[in-house]
């Protein structure tokens, strides 16, 4: 393990969840992290290193505007990490045409738009990373996930791709693909991972390997780590 470099991360859906548990572990390291939230309300903390944005990742057209406010604010930004993201399942005509659009967009092309946005700094520093979280629906396509599938096939080929454009650069781009963590992600949803310890992942297990990734030898590049917890176990709510 490297000695910890010290930067200054952009972390999107900081208030909650991985995000959340991400941001916590960074600032304990001693990292500056700029949080991003639809509602910044949710935002508790106030420690001296931890700034805040509002971000919807909904609206594209203000993403650039956003993205270059940000860089102009925060100049020494040198690292992104993209846990932002929602889930929505079932059959595909159980989804609106509003409904499709709205997961593709935040899970898959907001990324897409603010990496566009960003990149062009990232690559004048001297060590930057894009850290992206996708997820085991990455992997393997699922039935009642058609369209939250196809948002983290997309993601993963764009990382993919997109590790190839910047392999003679300063930035290294890594995808993190979790199996079911315990998060509220679940809030909404009619399924949750068990109730056993090793059912469920914990954010704090994605913290940790993005912790892995962000100090590892900087003369690799972490392509992909995929993420499980022993015992893979479903329960339906009733």
């Amino acid at each position: 393990m490297q000695d910890i470099k010290t930067r200054t991360l952009l972390v999107t859906g900081a208030s909650s969840g991985i995000g959340r548990a991400i941001s916590k572990m960074l600032l304990q390291q001693g990292h500056t992290v700029i949080g991003t939230s639809r509602n910044c309300q949710q935002f508790k903390t106030s420690h001296k290193n931890f700034h805040f944005i509002e971000i919807d990742f909904s609206q594209l057209d203000k993403l650039a505007g956003k993205m270059k406010s940000l860089e102009k604010q925060y100049p020494l930004l040198d690292s992104v990490v993209f846990s932002a993201g929602y889930g929505q399942f079932g059959s595909i005509e159980q989804f609106s045409f509003a409904q499709i659009e709205q997961l593709i967009t935040v899970n898959f092309t907001s990324q897409a738009l603010a990496t566009r946005a960003l990149i062009p700094n990232l690559k004048k520093k001297p060590s930057s990373h894009l850290i992206y979280i996708g997820s085991e629906a990455a992997l393997k396509g699922s039935r009642k996930g058609t369209i939250y599938c196809a948002s983290k096939f997309a993601l993963r080929g764009f990382t993919q791709a997109l590790r190839e454009e910047c392999g003679t650069s300063s930035v290294r781009v890594s995808l993190i693909n979790p199996g079911m963590v315990k998060t509220d992600f679940f809030e909404s949803l009619n399924f949750q991972p068990g109730d056993d310890k090793t059912q469920a992942l914990l954010p704090e297990d994605i913290a940790e390997t993005v912790s892995y990734i962000l100090n590892s030898n900087p003369d690799i590049v972490i392509d992909e780590i995929n993420l499980n917890p022993a015992n893979k176990v479903i329960n339906f709510k009733k």
